[in-house]
């Protein structure tokens, strides 16, 4: 199956208005440049702005942006085209993940449906032959509606001490119901991969899912700048058997994307219009599978901006500021081969994840030991940009 890759598609609905900034690999100078979105084009701004971290922790990211002039690259329509691995022309460039030096954070169990299915995870034993029995007897056991509650408070409390009696309470309620928001680290900086890139499933995994999110960029001062899609790849054997096992579950080659660009908040785009949006899925497999499904951020348990506060302060600096991805509710569950074995990856999978603000986000799913391999990292970043400064002053 083909990536869709047209440029009016993937963009947001009123990209005219967007302030939209990414990044682009240049075969002419061996490495990334910054650039922003101007009509059909895309100027390379790295000779004003070294790094998109460190555009994000300008005073106002988004007039920053808007004022910048650079070199055209070409036309955004060809570099789209060019991105993707198979076919790619090595000559001339491609879209990259719209982030570098950011830390690379998410939260977990932040709605309703997927901290159900974190439960289930963990009762089945990471085993999918067992998520149905275990799926009906916790929603028998818990016997209300967690999207009422808010986290951490007396209702939430007095509802923790119930499930505790019950025997039923689970870590994944702790987080879930709980004051403390699950926040851990997705993957380094410079791993993660962009939009039309290949996304990667632990091949040892025979139960995983896409987590389709909205994905908050936060300055290091803790502001929050800007908003793009991302998907946390997630492995439900794994983490099901052991949240100890959380590293192996979520940071794997490949196993973050973000995409297509990374959207700065102004007038017309902020907190509220994420708070506002709805996050679209669809997974299409070769075998003819398809899946579809849509999440409300309203429904989201916590507000963002109190999982950014629990995120950064004083007893947590990121220098270089830090994407958030912001939980999920998909969790699927449909069928896709044997009758209660629920839904899996297969190799070569097409996720596309949506929203109206935000564009689409492509990727093909592949196991991680065959996605483009990770080579380029911060010391090869800061070779790069010497190079370049080199070159520009001679």
């Amino acid at each position: 199956m083909e990536l869709r890759s047209e440029a009016a598609w993937c963009l947001p609905e009123d990209a005219a208005e967007a302030v939209l900034v990414g990044r682009v690999w240049r075969p002419d100078l061996q490495g990334p440049a910054v650039v922003v979105v101007r009509g059909n084009e895309l100027l390379d701004v790295t000779d004003s702005i070294a790094t998109v971290s460190a555009l994000c922790a300008e005073a106002d990211p988004a007039s920053f942006a808007r004022n910048l002039s650079g070199e055209s690259l070409g036309d955004l329509q060809a570099i789209l085209a060019n991105t993707p691995r198979q076919g790619r022309d090595s000559n001339h460039p491609w879209l990259l993940s719209p982030i570098d030096l950011q830390a690379v954070k998410a939260s977990g169990v932040t709605f309703v449906i997927s901290l159900l299915e974190r439960v289930i995870e963990e009762q089945a034993r990471g085993n999918p032959a067992q998520a149905e029995t275990a799926r009906k007897e916790i929603q028998a056991a818990i016997g209300q509606d967690l999207a009422s509650l808010k986290p951490g408070s007396e209702e939430a409390m007095a509802l923790k001490e119930l499930l505790i009696q019950k025997g039923v309470w689970s870590q994944y309620l702790e987080v879930g119901i709980g004051p403390d928001v699950e926040v851990f680290t997705k993957a380094q900086p410079l791993s993660s991969v962009g939009h039309l890139a290949e996304v990667g499933v632990h091949p040892a995994s025979a139960w995983n899912n896409p987590e389709p999110e909205v994905v908050l960029a936060v300055a290091p001062d803790g502001r929050i700048v800007g908003a793009t899609l991302g998907n946390d790849v997630n492995l439900r054997d794994v983490e099901g058997r052991s949240a100890l096992l959380l590293g192996k579950a979520k940071d794997n080659n490949a196993s973050a994307s973000l995409g297509p660009f990374l959207r700065l908040f102004d007038g017309g785009f902020d907190l509220d219009s994420v708070r506002s949006t709805k996050v679209s899925l669809t997974v299409e497999g070769e075998d003819g599978f398809r899946l579809e499904g849509e999440s409300e951020m309203r429904k989201i348990a916590r507000d963002p901006a109190d999982i950014v506060a629990q995120t950064i302060g004083p007893h947590h600096q990121y220098p270089d500021g830090f994407v958030l991805y912001l939980g999920t509710m998909f969790a699927p569950v449909e069928d896709r081969d044997a009758p209660g074995q629920g839904f899996t990856h297969k190799s070569g999978d097409i996720v596309t994840i949506g929203a109206p603000e935000l564009g689409q986000l492509v990727n093909r799913v592949v196991p991680c030991d065959e996605a483009e391999p990770w080579t380029f990292g911060m010391t090869a970043l800061f070779r790069s940009l010497q190079s370049r400064a080199q070159k520009r002053r001679a």
